[in-house]
């Protein structure tokens, strides 16, 4: 699993590629969770290149959203491959997450 994270105008934008299966969830969950400490608790995930995830993928969502509200930040998610936007919808989490196509949109949101 790979991470690629920027900053704009104090939104952190975390983009993940690979698959996020229980073999990666430890470092990536760390992570991210230091990216939330760290930050604004402001946090866009974009998924455009997590082409599979698991449950324990799901489960690193949840603890990064947890994480953000704790600090009064939210997470939003870009980029949703349809085998990812499948798992989000199966387990109902497109309603915790705001999903967006369109990175601007999704800026836009966390401002």
């Amino acid at each position: 699993m790979i991470l690629t994270h920027r900053n704009i105008e104090g939104i952190d934008i975390v983009s993940l590629a690979g698959r996020l299966v229980m073999a990666d969830v430890p470092e990536v969950r760390q992570k991210l969770l230091v990216t939330v400490e760290q930050g604004s608790g402001k946090l866009i995930l974009d998924l455009a290149e997590v082409g599979f995830m698991d449950s324990s993928g799901l489960s690193v969502l949840v603890s990064v959203f947890k994480a953000a509200r704790a600090k009064s930040g939210d997470v939003a998610l870009l980029h949703l491959s349809p085998t990812v936007r499948s798992l989000i919808e199966l387990t109902r989490l497109q309603q915790v997450f705001p999903i967006f196509d369109d990175e601007a949109a999704a800026l836009a949101r966390l401002r």
